[in-house]
């Protein structure tokens, strides 16, 4: 029961990053993307009517964490306490962005929403990625699974890194996004950007690959094949990223990129939580940190029942609000037209 939590809270997860990633990447691009008002109007009307939605998903992977392991819960969010409460200030900044920027007509005004709706969309998955990289690459636990050591000791390089990657990811599948949804100016930037940040996936997911690999030695079969796919599907995304008709393909691959990175990510954790550095023996285990049998029971048939309900209601969303935006349009004025008046008949 312990380790099929542990593999629901991994697609808990990835569901988010894959949702969010594209509204992540779309926020940190509209000030750039967007030349003018219109457009940036428009990009933000692109994920208008989901990007609230997709937060559940983060609600979903804490409470599951809290609930099946509470030992997992305790230990992580006590130790990235404000690296988590940041998260929580960037998501606010992002819907107070999103919300507030067009109750004023200043220019002013409406750069500084940009703005901080930039930083919210960046600092986000940047510091989820540090949180989730340092479980790995290790934190100074006690005994009782007490982090004991610095600030320095929550940010290594590793966990620093596995910030830029989502970062990264993020960023790419908002570019592909816009270019699912919009046409003209915005459309051709989008496309000139994303094959250069591609690129820069592409180069990061090796070292990742490589250096994921390091971190944590051990046989590492299916993290490999996932590490394998998801740089598989991000040189497939970056080649049908350059084709006009096949975007939405290209989208799909870097979804699937985002899931099998965080696929990979998990299984290597497994079967640690939390690993202790420099004392292993410290570290959490999924075993060791699991609820009692008749909590996982519970918890099993409540998700049973809701995470369907939850799954219909994201893909109802996603169909209704699946056309395409159309951005701005102006109606043509005639000048009025002044009556005539009959002459008199004779």
């Amino acid at each position: 029961m312990a380790t099929t939590w542990f593999v629901l809270i991994a697609v808990v997860w990835t569901l988010f990053f894959v949702l969010e990633g594209f509204d992540f990447g779309l926020g940190m691009l509209v000030p750039f993307l967007g030349h003018d008002d219109a457009e940036r109007r428009a990009l933000r009307e692109t994920i208008g009517p989901v990007w609230d939605g997709n937060e559940v998903w983060l609600i979903v992977a804490a409470g599951s964490m809290f609930a099946a392991f509470p030992d997992w819960y305790a230990t992580l969010f006590s130790a990235y306490y404000l690296p988590l409460f940041l998260v929580l200030v960037a998501l606010i900044a992002r819907g107070t962005a999103s919300e507030f920027r067009d109750e004023r007509p200043g220019s002013r005004w409406r750069t500084n929403w940009d703005r901080l709706m930039v930083a919210g969309c960046l600092l986000a998955p940047l510091l989820i990625g540090v949180a989730l990289g340092g479980s790995l690459a290790g934190l100074p636990l006690d005994s009782d699974h007490e982090f004991t050591g610095g600030f320095l000791d929550l940010v290594p390089a590793y966990a620093l890194f596995m910030g830029l990657v989502l970062v990264v990811l993020c960023l790419f599948q908002g570019l592909l996004f816009v270019r699912l949804k919009l046409d003209g100016p915005v459309d051709e930037r989008a496309g000139r950007a994303a094959m250069g940040v591609g690129a820069l996936m592409v180069a990061l997911l090796v070292v990742y690959m490589v250096w994921t690999r390091l971190e944590a030695p051990g046989p590492g079969v299916i993290p490999g094949a996932g590490a394998w796919l998801a740089l598989t599907f991000a040189v497939a995304a970056l080649w049908l990223a350059g084709h006009h008709g096949l975007r939405g393909w290209a989208f799909a691959c870097s979804s699937l990129t985002i899931a099998f990175t965080l696929v990979g990510f998990f299984g290597e954790l497994h079967p640690d939580l939390v690993v202790s550095s420099p004392a292993p023996a410290n570290s959490v285990t999924a075993t060791a940190a699991a609820s009692s049998s008749y909590t996982l029971t519970l918890i099993t048939i409540i998700a049973g029942v809701m995470l369907p309900v939850v799954l219909l209601y994201t893909a109802w969303n996603y169909w209704v609000f699946r056309r395409r935006v159309t951005g701005p349009r102006t109606t043509p004025t005639t000048p009025p037209t002044t009556p005539t008046t009959a002459s008199p008949t004779p």
